[in-house]
């Protein structure tokens, strides 16, 4: 049952972003759902017009929206400017990326059956942004200071990252976790840290991670950890085990990666970033600049990140067609683009829009192939 009109913000990105967008655009209105759409430019196209790659008036729209769906976007090289996907982070508080890992058959991958949700801090840990350049006069200063402190005196010639995890920032990203889990039937959330080594940072998130699982321990989601270099081995030898795994900004975003390629890249790899008041969904890739305009790239990832925040928006039952037409067009093989076929010059190749053509094809007449 269709929930009324959503207004979405709508971020086409640049490089192949804006074709990738207009396709996923098409494929979720013939789901039924209605949109009000509010398109926003945002990426190195719009430096020369605005001065900046985010302009105020994008974070404004997802602000006054909540939701947005964004295209991938180009980060401008040597201009000062930050990532715009960690801008967008930090401006709306989006602290918690959403990976989910799943295979779709008829996607080439040495695995099957794979069915995984990685959950990210995305604000603190290394990826904090604190850092010491080394030789700088900062740098010497906390050198000298860690120093009086009684540590281990570090070498003169280093270069020092600041390792902040706080209990806050724990404590909501594991909730996010559970209370995911829980919204859609999981059945068991992992915590992946080095609390074995860094037991002042890592051993604070296992810990307040475990005092949240108290919390939900009516909820009948199984609770438990594991070490990251284990967490790694145990994925690539038995991926069948876990289901939820929630860890700290820069585990994650290593996991994520390494859930991507058991499903076959990132291709298929859907993303969210979302907050208390703001979600953000996008496809985990990169821009592509190189294959703009030439329809040619494959827009399924961000496909699924359209189905992601369908389900985001309680649209449930026109998510899960959209997904199965998504899985139905992949299996069979013919309106997939180039990268998808069993060779990369295969000339029954089609392009993006076509790719759209075939999703929605699929939605209109309620076919999914079988096999």
């Amino acid at each position: 049952m269709s929930q009324g009109v959503h207004s979405v913000t709508l971020i086409p990105g640049d490089g192949t972003g804006p074709e990738i967008t207009e396709a996923t655009r098409r494929v979720l209105e013939a789901t039924g759902v209605q949109f009000d759409w509010d398109v926003q430019e945002a990426g190195t196209d719009v430096m020369d017009k605005y001065g900046t790659p985010l302009p105020d008036q994008v974070l404004h729209s997802i602000r006054t929206s909540s939701v947005a769906l964004k295209g991938p976007i180009t980060t401008p090289v040597g201009t000062g400017f930050r990532s715009v996907n960690v801008a967008l982070r930090k401006e709306l508080d989006l602290y918690m990326c959403l990976r989910p890992c799943k295979s779709y058959p008829g996607v080439r991958s040495r695995y099957e059956n794979i069915d995984l949700v990685v959950v990210r801090e995305n604000h603190e840990d290394l990826y904090a942004g604190i850092e010491f350049e080394q030789g700088s006069a900062e740098a010497g200063k906390l050198i000298d200071f860690l120093a009086d402190l009684g540590t281990r005196r570090i070498r003169d010639d280093s270069g020092i990252s600041i390792k902040p995890i706080s209990v806050t920032g724990t404590r909501r990203i594991v909730k996010g976790a559970f209370d995911y889990a829980i919204k859609e039937g999981r059945k068991k959330v992992t915590a992946v840290h080095k609390a074995n080594i860094m037991k002042f940072s890592d051993g604070l998130f296992l810990q307040t991670a475990r005092e949240v699982a108290e919390e939900y321990s009516d909820s009948g989601i199984e609770f438990e950890d594991r070490i990251v270099d284990n967490m790694c081995m145990q994925l690539v030898q038995k991926p069948e085990m876990y289901d939820v795994l929630v860890l700290p900004n820069l585990y994650g975003d290593i996991v994520s990666d390494l859930g991507a390629g058991l499903i076959g890249g990132l291709g298929v790899a859907p993303g969210g970033n979302i907050g208390d008041v703001a979600a953000v969904f996008e496809p985990t890739h990169g821009s592509a600049p190189k294959y703009a305009g030439q329809n040619k790239v494959n827009p399924m990832a961000m496909m699924l990140s359209g189905v992601l925040m369908l389900r985001h928006l309680e649209e449930v039952g026109p998510a899960d067609r959209l997904e199965k037409a998504i899985s139905s067009v992949i299996s069979e093989g013919r309106y997939v683009t180039y990268d998808m076929k069993p060779t990369r010059d295969d000339p029954t190749a089609v392009g993006t829009s076509e790719v759209a053509d075939g999703v929605i094809e699929k939605l209109e007449s309620g076919g999914v192939d079988h096999g």
